[in-house]
C-alpha cells in the first residue's frame, strides 16, 4: 500500500536548491532515517561514497505535503520539465486582489533566486528555480 509520495528533482547543487525551495514553500530539512545520525551515514549504508553525489531531503513541517528529494547528478538539465509544481497563493477577494497576492509572491521568489519565464495575466506566472526547473505561481 502506498504510504508517501515524494517529488524528486535532479540537480547540480542540492544545498543551493534546498535553500531556494525552503524559502519558496516553507519546507524544512528532513532528518536522516533512524538509526542514522547524519545523511552521510545513511548514504554509506548503501555503499555510497559520502563525498560523492549528494542530495537534500525536505519535508513540510507538519508532514501534510509531499517530500522534496533533491538529488545531485552529473548531467545538466536538458529539456522542459514534464512535471512541475504549482504554488497556490491563498486568499479570498476579487480577482485583482488575488492577482496582487500572486505578484507579491513572485517578487518574493525572485529575491530568493527564482526567475520569471512567462506571465498569464490575471491567472499565473511561470517561474524557474535557480537551476531552471519550472514551476507556476497561481
Amino acid at each position: 500500500m502506498l504510504t508517501q509520495v515524494d517529488l524528486t528533482m535532479d540537480c547540480a547543487d542540492p544545498d543551493r536548491l534546498a535553500a531556494f525551495w525552503k524559502a519558496a514553500v516553507g519546507y524544512v530539512d528532513e532528518p536522516p532515517p533512524p538509526p542514522f545520525s547524519t545523511r552521510e551515514e545513511w548514504l554509506a549504508s548503501f555503499g555510497e561514497e559520502p563525498d560523492g553525489m549528494g542530495g537534500a531531503w525536505l519535508r513540510h513541517p507538519s508532514g501534510v505535503a509531499p517530500r522534496l528529494c533533491l538529488l545531485q547528478v552529473p548531467e545538466s538539465k536538458a529539456a522542459k520539465n514534464r512535471l512541475h509544481l504549482d504554488l497556490r497563493v491563498s486568499g479570498e477577494g476579487p480577482a485583482e486582489v488575488k492577482w496582487g497576492r500572486v505578484l507579491c509572491e513572485v517578487r518574493r521568489l525572485t529575491v530568493a533566486g527564482g526567475t520569471v519565464l512567462a506571465r498569464v495575466e490575471g491567472h499565473h506566472v511561470v517561474m524557474a528555480d535557480p537551476e531552471g526547473n519550472e514551476f507556476c505561481v497561481a
